[in-house]
């Protein structure tokens, strides 16, 4: 969202000069998404910044819910991020991202939940068979209603689909507490295959690093345990006093960028 309003050249123009070395593209951005997903335009950005490439790619989840009381709105859910693992494939992206899902009804989620779960995850996998890119599940908010929000539903969904990893989202476990990001680490290090790095601070989710000593400690503890794959900045730009311009968020990527290095320096 960090970049919600703006083409899809510019963006990739943007990060590219905030000195970062990859993107995550959402596929729900407004300038793709609108316009009947133009993947002519992904690619051509990807190729006119080889230093971002390899991409990665965060599955449409805006509305959806493959999960969901209503079959028409599972099978819609599924069919987008299925059509997403294609996507990603095709952009050459290392990873694509994928939420798991929720039970419709703010209520703890029932066995009915779940069989939707193991469609979901059945379909993923066929989608996934004979690409390259891999599918990484994503742990959401600890929400009543939430299907995959702790270490060990994470670990129990990994350990019976060896095919899928993990997408470790930092401020959704630390809403919880700090130690729940450690404990993600350790139980689920091996499958890790891009991290949604951010803070969260009285109650605002996906805040900047910058600054942070819990932000900097994770780092280094993913560093200590061998992971040495994406660092995904996850910023939410309605969290700051005013609406920020472009060369506002190129300053703010650039001292991000500038404080993981000291992290991990």
């Amino acid at each position: 969202m960090f970049f919600h309003e703006y083409p899809i050249d510019e963006i990739f123009a943007s990060v590219d000069e905030a000195g970062l070395t990859g993107i995550e593209f959402w596929i729900e951005t407004p300038h793709f998404w609108l316009r009947d997903l133009p993947t002519g335009d992904l690619n051509a950005a990807v190729h006119a910044h080889p230093s971002l490439a390899p991409i990665t790619v965060h599955a449409p989840v805006l509305d959806l819910n493959p999960c969901s009381i209503n079959p028409r709105v599972a099978a819609a859910s599924q069919q987008y991020a299925v059509e997403a693992v294609a996507l990603a494939e095709e952009a050459g992206a290392t990873v694509v991202t994928v939420h798991p899902g929720r039970r419709t009804a703010k209520r703890t989620p029932s066995a009915y939940d779940y069989e939707r779960f193991e469609i979901y995850l059945a379909r993923l996998h066929e989608a996934a068979k004979g690409r390259r890119v891999r599918v990484a599940i994503e742990n959401m908010e600890p929400k009543v209603n939430s299907l995959l929000c702790t270490p060990e539903g994470v670990r129990e969904v990994l350990d019976a689909n060896p095919w899928l990893d993990f997408t470790l989202d930092v401020a959704h476990a630390m809403s919880l507490s700090t130690g729940e990001v450690y404990r993600y680490i350790d139980l689920c290090i091996d499958r890790i295959a891009n991290v949604h790095l951010s803070v969260v601070e009285n109650g605002k989710m996906h805040l900047p690093v910058m600054g942070s000593r819990a932000a900097a400690a994770i780092v280094r503890a993913l560093s200590r345990a061998g992971y040495d794959g994406c660092l995904t900045l996850e910023i939410e730009d309605r969290n700051f006093a005013h609406p920020l311009s472009l060369e506002e968020k190129i300053s703010l990527l650039q001292d991000e960028r500038t404080f993981l290095e000291g992290c991990l320096s």
